[in-house]
């Protein structure tokens, strides 16, 4: 057997990670779908309503799970790089942080820390200096939300010491 028999055969693989990507996408298109067959219709003679676009986008993920099957099926998928897992743990903590200082620290102290630290992630590894540059940034957000558009954001005791 030559090499370019041997190298064309383990080219066609089964994707097996696009098949689970598959899967997710088929089950998020049935909870959308799901969902938006309960809607309420708020007139029954009309064709267009709130389950209109909600059933749109759950046809097309179904179609786009189609897709990705076939194609894991096929194995046409290029070979990914290696995944860095250090990056997401950054990012994910970032999140984690700003979920659990939210309501205690208020919104510029909790997007600075998630800002930080995906900066962090990304690259950036002086968090003395993102972390305060993220506070800052948030705030600016915060202000903007809060004091001229009227929306409600968590304030702590960086807001409260401004406004």
């Amino acid at each position: 057997m030559s090499e370019d028999n041997t190298s064309s055969a383990t080219e066609r693989r089964p994707d097996w990670a696009a098949f689970i990507i598959a899967v997710f996408l088929f089950a998020i298109a049935g909870v959308m779908a799901w969902d938006a067959s309960h809607l309420k219709t708020i007139a029954q003679y009309d064709r267009i309503g709130p389950a209109t676009v909600p059933q749109v986008v759950a046809f097309g993920l179904f179609c786009l799970g189609i897709w990705t099957a076939f194609e894991a099926w096929r194995g046409d998928f290029p070979e990914r790089d290696r995944q860095e897992v250090a990056p997401v743990i950054w990012i994910v903590a970032g999140l984690a942080g700003q979920m659990l200082l939210l309501r205690v620290a208020g919104f510029s102290i909790a997007t600075g820390v998630l800002f930080a630290l995906t900066a962090r992630g990304f690259g950036k590894r002086k968090l003395w200096i993102s972390l305060p540059l993220g506070i800052v940034f948030s705030f600016v957000v915060w202000a903007i939300f809060s004091q001229l558009l009227q929306l409600t954001l968590p304030a702590g005791p960086l807001e409260h010491l401004f406004f």
